[in-house]
Order: structure tokens, then C-alpha cells, then sequence
């Protein structure tokens, strides 16, 4: 089995070496908002989890980090946030009009909304879309998404592809109640989908949320997915997670080295930083982010590889 999984990392390496060459991209990650409308079961910014402080970020005070982050020279800026209604669409386009004139790339993040919304969002300026599916196993989506459905999920996806965003999808793996034929479902969805990103980490239990006691998803199986989703969409950018930094000390070198191409930095400013919270133990978010980005990029550098 050993043997088995070094000749695909060493597979999937060798072909991300091929159509991406060894320049690792750096987005910076802006955490605009910690409320959300959604119950997921597995996500610490689940509705009812009365224990987490929220926030959110005004857009003057976005826009002022956007700038830094341009400043730093990292040429994508991402706007995430949990499904977050405070935010009119003017407000969105807005903002995304007004990082546009910074000279760089952006990239939304920021849940399922109506093809309208995506189209304005679009016209702003706004050049590409994260949203996971998380599982394409129906059941298990729904299980997990009690108040949201497999199939708007895909509406949304579609979408934004007919929209012409760079379309960002992706999976959790270990999830509970996930199994192996599930993520091989995963895996032929994307090969239809077709996107151009690829977000996948491992499932982290959230003390606060009613999946806490469930066991967690192992390096091995994320790294495994990552693999074989580089050799099945050779040409799709695939980042070495936060998560994946989380569950090992080198996860998301060890990321790099098996078909990841990207890293996103969190450069979410204090005091915020520490309240976006996924999942626990979120590896960084008591430091100061740009005090982070050297670190990032020694560690990067390290392992053969240029940032760009």
C-alpha cells in the first residue's frame, strides 16, 4: 500500500511539475464576516452556535486591508465570509469594484447566492468563485446541510461557470458517515464540473457543533485526494490548505509535494483573526499576519519552489 500511494504522489507531483512548473500562487485571504444564515452540521460559523463571538468587517475597513495586502505584492485578494445577509449586493459590488483598482485578481468566497447576484457581481470585477461542494454524495450533503440542498449547490456552481468565473469547488474528506465510494463521487463530479480550483482538507471536528465528537479526517486520506485530483484535472489550480496545516506541523508542504500548487495565506487583521472559526485549532491566528507571510515563504522556498 505504501509502495502504492509514493507512485501516486510521485505521479501527481510529476504532472503538476509539468502544466504548472514549481511557482507556488499566494492569494491573501480577507475573513470579512463570521455570521451565517446556515446550520451546518461540521462548521464552527453554524447558526446556532451561541459560543463564538461575532463580527464583521466594515467595507472601509476592507478596503484599507485589500490594499495591504496588494502592497505586500500578492496579486489575488479574497473575500470570505460565512453566508452573511448584512451585506446588500451594492454594498458587494461595491467593494469589489474598489480592490479592482488595486491592480489585482478577486476572488469571492462567500456562499450560494442568485445567479443575478453572481452576474453584478461579475460585471464589478470580481474574477473568481470558491465554493465547495463538500461532498457530491446527495445523502450525505443533506444529512450535513440541513438547510440547504445538493442540488442548488450544483445550480450555483453552473452558474458561475456559465458566468465565466475561474470556479473554485472542492471537498471535505473524512467526513462521518463518508465512505470510500463517496469520494470517488467527489472525484467524477469534479472531473464533469471542470473547474479551475480545487479546495480539499481534512474534516475537523468543532467542539461546538453536534458532529464534536466525530473523528477527524487523516493526512493520508487528504493527501490521497489531492493526488488523484491533480492527475484527474491536470490543469486545475489545487491549494495546500490551512486545514491540512492544522492536522501536521508540515501539511501543507506535504501538500505541495503531491500536487498542490497554491497557498492562501489568512491575512485577516486582528482582532478578528482568531474568531473565524471553522474548525478548531486554526494554526496562526494569534500572530500578526504580514509577520506571518516571510515565515510562509521560507517554508515555501524550502522545499524547491518559487512564490509568485
Amino acid at each position: 500500500m505504501e509502495i502504492f500511494q509514493d507512485k501516486l504522489y510521485a505521479l501527481a507531483d510529476s504532472i503538476r511539475a509539468r502544466e504548472k512548473g514549481d511557482v507556488v500562487y499566494l492569494r491573501g485571504i480577507i475573513e470579512f464576516s463570521n455570521y451565517c444564515r446556515r446550520n451546518c452540521l461540521y462548521c464552527g460559523l453554524r447558526r446556532d452556535n451561541t459560543k463564538l463571538g461575532r463580527y464583521r468587517m466594515s467595507p472601509e475597513e476592507i478596503i484599507k486591508r485589500a490594499k495591504e495586502i496588494a502592497a505586500l505584492g500578492i496579486k489575488t485578494v479574497v473575500l470570505q465570509s460565512g453566508e452573511d445577509p448584512y451585506y446588500k449586493l451594492k454594498d458587494l459590488v461595491g467593494m469589489v469594484s474598489r480592490i479592482k483598482e488595486l491592480g489585482v485578481y478577486v476572488t469571492l468566497s462567500i456562499g450560494e447566492l442568485s445567479t443575478h447576484a453572481y452576474r453584478e457581481l461579475k460585471k464589478a470585477g470580481a474574477d473568481r468563485y470558491l465554493l465547495r461542494h463538500e461532498t457530491a454524495n446527495r445523502k450525505l450533503y443533506e444529512v450535513l446541510h440541513p438547510d440547504g440542498s445538493f442540488e442548488n449547490r450544483v445550480r450555483c456552481l453552473y452558474a458561475l461557470k456559465d458566468l465565466g468565473y475561474e470556479v473554485g469547488a472542492g471537498n471535505m474528506v473524512g467526513l462521518p458517515g463518508q465512505t470510500d465510494d463517496m469520494l470517488w463521487e467527489d472525484l467524477l463530479f469534479m472531473e464533469k464540473l471542470q473547474p479551475e480550483m480545487v479546495g480539499i482538507g481534512p474534516f475537523i471536528p468543532h467542539p461546538d457543533t453536534p458532529l464534536a465528537k466525530e473523528k477527524g479526517g487523516t493526512l493520508e486520506q487528504t493527501l490521497t485526494m489531492i493526488a488523484l485530483t491533480r492527475i484527474i484535472l491536470p490543469k486545475a489550480n489545487i491549494p495546500a490548505t490551512t486545514a491540512l496545516g492544522t492536522i501536521h506541523p508540515e501539511g501543507r508542504e506535504l501538500g505541495l509535494k503531491v500536487g498542490a500548487n497554491v497557498v492562501m495565506p489568512n491575512m485577516t487583521p486582528q482582532p478578528y483573526r482568531p474568531l473565524y472559526q471553522l474548525y478548531p485549532g486554526k494554526i496562526c491566528v494569534n500572530e500578526d499576519p504580514d509577520a506571518c507571510l516571510p515565515c510562509l515563504k521560507r517554508r515555501i522556498e524550502s522545499i524547491g519552489r518559487t512564490i509568485i
